[in-house]
C-alpha cells in the first residue's frame, strides 16, 4: 500500500540500520523480530534495539453513506479481541477487509460493501490512509466514504466460510456521530470516518449532487 510521501520529520529510512530480521511465527498473520540501530537527534547512533512487529497485511474500510437520506450504514459483529476490554465483544463498525495481492483498496471497499452489508457502492472518495498502531504493527488502513442507497440495507450478512455473522444498522449521520461522542462507537476507523463526515458532509453532498 502506497503511503503519503514528504513527511514533515527529520530522518528517513537512510538513518536506520537493519541488522537482522527474523520470522518468529508465520500463519494467517506473521510475527517478525527486528534488530536495528537508528540515528539520534543529537547526531549519534543508538545502540542495538530489538522489537517484535506484528504483520497482518493492509486493509480497506468503507463508510457507506446515503447523501439523499443523510444516513450511514454500520455493521455489528463479534470481535473476540475486545472481550476483556469492552462491555460487549459485539462491535459497531464499518465494512472492511484485507487487501489481497492484485487488489486495489477501492476494489476491496466495494467487495466488502457487498459481502458484509449487501450494498453496491456508487461514487467512492478517499478519506485517509493511516497506520493502525505504529508501535507494534505494519498495518495501514485505507478509509473511504462510499455512496449507497441506505433504504435497501437490512438483514444479516457475511461469508459462512469466514464465520461471519453480521447485522446491518441504518442510522442518521447525526445519530452515528453522537455515538462517537458518547464512546459507543470506539474503533479507530469508524471514529475517524464519522468525524470526517461530520466535518465534510455538506461539501460532500454538494459535490456528489453537482456530479449527478
Amino acid at each position: 500500500m502506497t503511503a503519503v510521501t514528504n513527511y514533515p520529520v527529520i530522518f528517513t529510512k537512510n538513518d536506520v540500520e537493519i541488522i537482522a530480521r527474523e520470522t518468529l511465527y508465520q500463519g494467517f498473520f506473521s510475527l517478525q523480530r527486528y534488530r536495528f540501530r537508528h540515528r539520534l537527534f543529537d547526531g549519534g547512533m543508538s545502540g542495538e534495539i530489538t522489537r517484535e512487529i506484528f504483520e497482518r497485511g493492509h486493509a480497506a474500510v468503507l463508510l457507506p453513506y446515503d447523501p439523499r437520506r443523510d444516513e450511514v450504514v454500520l455493521i455489528e459483529q463479534i470481535r473476540i479481541a475486545t472481550y476483556d476490554t469492552s462491555p460487549t465483544p459485539w462491535v459497531l463498525e464499518l465494512v472492511a477487509g484485507m487487501i489481497e495481492a492484485g487488489e486495489t483498496p477501492e476494489d476491496v471497499a466495494r467487495r466488502e460493501a457487498e459481502e458484509e452489508a449487501g450494498l453496491t457502492a456508487g461514487r467512492i472518495k478517499p478519506i485517509i490512509n493511516y497506520l493502525s498502531s505504529a508501535g507494534g504493527t505494519t498495518e495501514r488502513l485505507a478509509v473511504f466514504v462510499g455512496e449507497v442507497d441506505a433504504s435497501v440495507a437490512q438483514g444479516n450478512h457475511g461469508l459462512e466460510e469466514e464465520h461471519e455473522d453480521i447485522l446491518v444498522h441504518v442510522v442518521s449521520r447525526s445519530q452515528a456521530y453522537q455515538w462517537v461522542e458518547q464512546g459507543r462507537i470506539d474503533n479507530a476507523a469508524a471514529v475517524i470516518a464519522l468525524q470526517w463526515l461530520e466535518l465534510h458532509h455538506k461539501q460532500l453532498r454538494q459535490e456528489w449532487k453537482n456530479e449527478s
